[in-house]
This record gives structure tokens, sequence and C-alpha cells, in this order.
């Protein structure tokens, strides 16, 4: 019998999940907008209610992928090549990372970056990034210092068990549990599907690991006679890219890419199984059809269902903890790719209302990030990236 902490046993509870098979748009009159600053009195049908202006942080970004804001008010932006843009008062500077192996291509290179739980005292940072050659990459998780200008070499405190042999399908975000416990979202590698069902297979997984890079004792199959499973939280992904914690209902949101249509919304539990490639409502890019099933027996039902699809890339959790947009409390903040908007998406009471906001941030929006203020930063994607950041209005 396997032996739950107080944390897993509360994110094993059995919520209510309601299928939603529609996209309740809301398309708003786009304002005019000043690239350093816009100010926005927000009509009271809409989301948010609050006036709001929008401020330029940082342009000229190569190909983000993922920020993080240090106590200082500094930001720390990823880029898939390998560097880290620094942006605080003094202006802009660019680091190259020490990352061994780092693989860049397709949808590969550095990816994701979160602090420490400890960060003000140890000034650690993790990240995710590609590593290897075409022909056997993985996904791996390393940590460094930055001292505020410069950062140590980063070493690796775990790769994903499973080679691929394809440059797409890397996932890469992570999330810190309250427990201090790290989640990872590890993707199907693109051409390896099936091995989302697989359970000592890494891929198409989301994985949960200690801030060292052991595993936890209670993860779901750690009685598994595969070491490789040890590791595994959830099972039967894509390419998820949206991960974060609700902690004014204490569950954990993640949302997915599906295929053409298909992208998913889910809450996820210990050692649950939540489909892929058995059950979708997406097609094959080919329009082929993956499986015949959108569901079956043991399998989890989306909470969303975006099809066609809106190719969710961020996500970030709006809680009672933050009020300065009080209109959006109890909501995900996803940036978008396909549908170039930000959604705002109501989780209070499973209801999953949705609304685009703020329609002055359009393009491919490649991640969001909610201040300790309760500001919102938006990444906006490519070779000529910005960041954003919507604060109330003065």
């Amino acid at each position: 019998m396997l032996k739950n902490s107080k944390f897993m046993q509360l994110i094993n509870r059995n919520y209510l999940h309601t299928s939603k098979d529609f996209i309740g748009k809301q398309y708003l009159l786009f304002f005019a907008f000043c690239v350093l600053s816009t100010t926005t009195f927000a009509n009271a049908a809409f989301l948010p209610i609050e006036k709001y202006q929008i401020n330029t942080i940082a342009t000229g970004l190569n190909s983000p992928w993922s920020m993080v804001e240090l106590p200082n008010g500094t930001w720390l932006i990823t880029e898939r090549d390998g560097h880290v843009v620094i942006v605080n008062e003094e202006g802009k500077t660019r680091t190259k990372l020490d990352l061994s192996g780092l693989y860049v291509a397709g949808q590969g290179g550095l990816l994701d970056i979160i602090l420490a739980p400890d960060y003000s005292q140890s000034k650690t940072i993790y990240l995710s990034y590609a590593q290897g050659k075409l022909k056997a990459n993985r996904l791996v998780i390393a940590k460094a210092k930055f001292d505020g200008s410069k950062f140590s070499k980063p070493s690796i405190i775990y790769h994903i068990a499973t080679d691929k042999g394809t440059p797409q399908h890397y996932a890469g975000r992570m999330l810190l549990l309250p427990d201090n416990t790290l989640l990872v979202s590890s993707g199907d590698g693109f051409d390896y599907r099936e091995q989302a069902q697989i359970i000592p297979n890494q891929l198409g997984k989301m994985l949960r690991i200690n801030l060292d890079g052991t595993v936890p004792s209670d993860n779901p199959f750690t009685g598994h006679e595969d070491t490789k499973a040890h590791a595994v939280f959830t099972l039967g992904h894509r390419n998820p890219q949206g991960l974060v914690y609700d902690y004014d209902t204490q569950r954990i949101v993640s949302h997915e890419h599906g295929p053409a249509g298909g992208d998913e919304l889910n809450f996820l539990r210990a050692g649950e199984n939540y489909g892929w490639p058995v059950i979708t409502y997406g097609k094959d890019y080919s329009q082929a059809r993956i499986s015949p099933f959108t569901e079956y027996k043991g399998m989890n039902q989306p909470s969303i269902n975006w099809t066609p699809s809106i190719a969710p890339s961020g996500m970030a959790y709006y809680g009672t903890r933050h009020t300065e947009f009080a209109s959006l409390q109890k909501q995900v903040l996803i940036t978008t790719l396909v549908d170039r908007k930000l959604y705002a998406v109501d989780l209070a009471n499973n209801h999953f209302s949705q609304s685009a906001i703020f329609p002055e941030i359009s393009g491919r929006l490649r991640d969001v990030f909610i201040t300790r203020s309760g500001s919102i930063a938006v990444l906006t994607d490519g070779k000529s990236g910005e960041l954003l950041l919507v604060t109330p209005a003065q």
C-alpha cells in the first residue's frame, strides 16, 4: 500500500469535473495602443472591470519562452538559444548560460525558469531545457545561482529517462507545489504518442521530484517494478505547457496542446490517466482520425476542450491573494499562440466561462506571470518578443 503525505491526500480528493465542448469567447473593442504605455477605461460589461495601463518592460527578445520576477523587481527572461535577459532599473543585459549539452532545434532549447522557495537566502533558480542531439535528446532540469548580475554553471538535477529522436513536444513547464516538491511536464515527443500510456516511459507524463532531483516516496507509482515509473505523477498527456496551483481550492491545473483541435484544460490528481492518445477530441494534422474514442473507462475527460485549437502556451493563476484586478480573482489567465489572445477562464464552481482580456495585447503570446503586487506580465513570442506589464491605471 502506498503511503500518502498530507499534501498527496489533499490533491487526490474527488473533485467534480465537468466536460465543456464550447469556447465562450468574448470579442472586445480594439482600443488605440501606444507602444510604451496605454490606459484603458474598461467597460464594466467586459473583464477586467478595473481601469488599467500597459507598459513595455523589455523589447528585442529573441524567441523568449518564460520569465520570473525577483523579489527586488528584477526580471529574468529565458530565450531558447540559451540566453537569459536580465531587466532592472539599470536597463537590459543578456547573458549566455553554460548549459551542458543544450539542444536548440524545433521546439527545443532553454525553456522554463522558476525560483527556489528559499530564493531570498539561497539565490537558487531552476531551469528546464532540451539536451542532446537529434538522434537522442531529452528534457532536463537544472539549478543555478544568480548573484544579481551573473549565473553559476547550472547543474543538472534530473533528466527525463526516455530519449527521443525528434525536436518537438518537450513540454518543460515546472511548478513548485506547496510541499516544496517540483512538478514537471514532459511532452510525448510528437512521434511517440503511444508512450504516453506506458507508465515506466517518461514521455507524455507529469513527473514529481524533490528539489534535489530525488523521487518522493509518496508518488503514486513508487511500487512499480520499473524505477522509471517512480517519478510519474500522471499519464496520458500530449504537450502540456500550462501548469499552475489554484491555492483557493487546492487543485493543480494544467493545459496542453492537442493536435488539430483537442486542446485541453485538466485538474490533475495523482496517479490518474488523462487519455492521450486513446481519447481525444482532436484529429491528426492530416485530418486523419487518431482514435475512435472521446471517452474510455479509467481515463479523465478534459474540463475544457478547445476545438478548434487555440494553442495554449503559458498560464498563471489569479487568486484571492491578489486584489489589483479583483474581477479576475479565481481565474486562470492563458496565453495563446493560434488565437493570439490572452484569456481569463473562471474556475469558480467549475463554470469555466471564458473571456478575452486586454485586447491591446495581441499576436503570438508565449507566457503570463502574476507579480507579487497582482500586476499581470505577458511575454510575446518570436524574434522580436516583448515583455509587457499590465497595472492599475494611475
